[in-house]
């Protein structure tokens, strides 16, 4: 089961080899099986990257916005017809289960389809002021760089180009080590839908090769989702040289059950919040806060559901979750369960690594419900990133809404009561910059996405994703003479 590209990096509209590079092997998650050969970028490389984005973007953020978003809906058109292709590409990669990846290519669509159509409308302001008058333009900022991150590599590659280039700056783009391998199908997309040559490129890499884009001199911004260490040390890297940042980074996300929730809908809820793409998204509610009046029906329905998750082949249509990404993720995760019944929460179901015939190798692991776990246990107070939950027991909501803002974190929230004052009145107080009410992890394209506190900084999608992908200039026009006390 291959998925070879043509060479490693993709620059200037052209794939691209440097064999004096560090070794990537690309493992398939499900079987352990090496399905592709990469080479990390070498300085050479970096270097010819940000170089063909710095002499394309120039002419690039001369045409008008409506040219530039002409070619992002053709991008996006061909988007949805390789759906197929592009989500067996993405389960290889990642090992999600392929229900999932087929619909990532048209979440990648969406985002060059609205960028491309916002951006006409996207300027600056006039302003009167009483004879004289003045205006504000939106200006791009230059050459980009993108830092992804594993668990979407598709989805954030597009989110990341799409208002970049909509803007009229130019990208270069460095995956996760452990998922290369689409990036480099959504530039060769780039390029067939006309867009120029220089201004979408993909660099292979490992952090040495994130922090050699981050400070380079003709960078003007870096865009990272990853870690709040990756983040720390990006951000460290580009504050030093005054570059713009955008940091989408980890959370531990609370969900608030209310006794008064619709039990199906929220037991669905924290299913999604919690095992979606076999547990890994940043965004998911993985401390669950359930009144104790809703309690028992609650953790019934949970567990008897949680049990008929189908583990298996992440190309089986069928199936509903894969393994983890590496061994390393794998194994941090399998530390995570013992640490939880160590401390003394209760497992409820899981907790084990699946036998699947013809998977023997396989970085799988049960999805994990824990129940009366405590705030000051590690499993309620650290970022796992598996499909592992943790459920905590609340009474009065004064108490429930300190608990939930009491973390380093601040990415997500939601909550689930019928009533919807006090819905709106939790959320307003919860300390998370992407909140919702009586559904989880739904994240159009038309809502900013971001976090608070060490979560982030900047936003994505939206029209807040093309402010932080702009600079704004400012114009004063006098129209009388010029008044001078020399």
């Amino acid at each position: 089961m291959k998925a070879q590209p043509a060479a490693s990096h993709y620059i200037n509209g052209a794939y691209v080899e440097d064999d004096r590079g560090r070794s990537i092997e690309v493992i398939y998650p499900a079987t352990g099986e090496i399905i592709a050969n990469l080479y990390s970028a070498t300085p050479n490389i970096v270097e010819r990257a940000v170089r063909a984005a710095g002499d394309a973007q120039y002419k690039w953020a001369k045409l008008k916005p409506v040219e530039r978003g002409r070619i992002l809906r053709r991008a996006a058109d061909t988007l949805r017809e390789r759906h197929a292709q592009l989500g067996r590409l993405e389960t290889l990669d990642t090992g999600r289960a392929i229900q999932e990846t087929l619909g990532d290519p048209a979440v990648a669509a969406n985002a060059m389809e609205f960028f491309g159509s916002a951006v006409a409308s996207f300027y600056g302001d006039y302003v009167d002021l009483g004879g004289s008058f003045g205006y504000s333009r939106r200006e791009p900022l230059g050459v980009c760089v993108g830092i992804g991150a594993w668990n979407f590599p598709i989805q954030i590659a597009a989110m990341k180009a799409a208002p970049a280039l909509a803007m009229g700056n130019a990208m270069v783009f460095k995956p996760s080590e452990n998922t290369p391998l689409s990036a480099l199908a959504l530039a060769e997309i780039f390029t067939e839908a006309g867009l120029p040559d220089g201004l979408s490129n993909v660099v292979q890499g490992y952090g040495d090769v994130g922090e050699a884009l981050a400070s380079h001199e003709m960078v003007a911004k870096v865009s990272v989702t990853g870690s709040v260490p990756t983040g720390r040390k990006v951000s460290g890297v580009a504050a030093s040289k005054l570059k713009h940042i955008t940091m989408e980074l980890g959370g531990k996300s609370p969900v608030i059950v209310f006794d008064d929730a619709d039990v199906e809908n929220a037991v669905s809820g924290a299913l999604t919040a919690n095992f979606y793409a076999n547990g890994q998204v940043c965004s998911n509610g993985t401390r669950v806060f359930l009144h104790e009046g809703i309690r028992e029906p609650f953790l019934e329905q949970l567990t008897a559901r949680t049990k008929k998750i189908r583990i298996g082949d992440p190309l089986d249509p069928d199936t509903q979750m894969g393994p983890l990404i590496n061994k390393g993720q794998h194994q941090r995760v399998l530390d995570y369960i013992a640490i939880g019944r160590t401390e003394g929460a209760t497992l409820l179901c899981g907790g084990g690594i699946p036998r699947l015939q013809g998977f023997d190798c396989g970085l799988f692991v049960e999805p994990t419900v824990f129940a009366d776990a405590t705030d000051s246990m590690r499993i309620a107070r650290e970022e796992i990133f598996g499909p592992v939950m943790t459920v905590l027991s609340f009474r009065h909501e004064d108490d429930v809404v300190r608990r939930a803002n009491d973390t380093q974190f601040g990415l997500a929230a939601g909550v689930f009561t019928r009533d919807l004052s006090r819905a709106h009145r939790v959320i307003a107080e919860l300390q998370a910059g992407t909140c919702w009410i009586n559904t989880y992890n739904r994240t159009p394209i038309e809502l900013p996405f971001g976090g608070y506190k060490h979560s982030g900084i900047g936003r994505e999608n939206a029209l807040a994703a093309l402010s932080h992908y702009s600079q704004l200039k400012s114009v004063y026009v006098e129209t009388g003479d010029v008044a001078s006390p020399y």
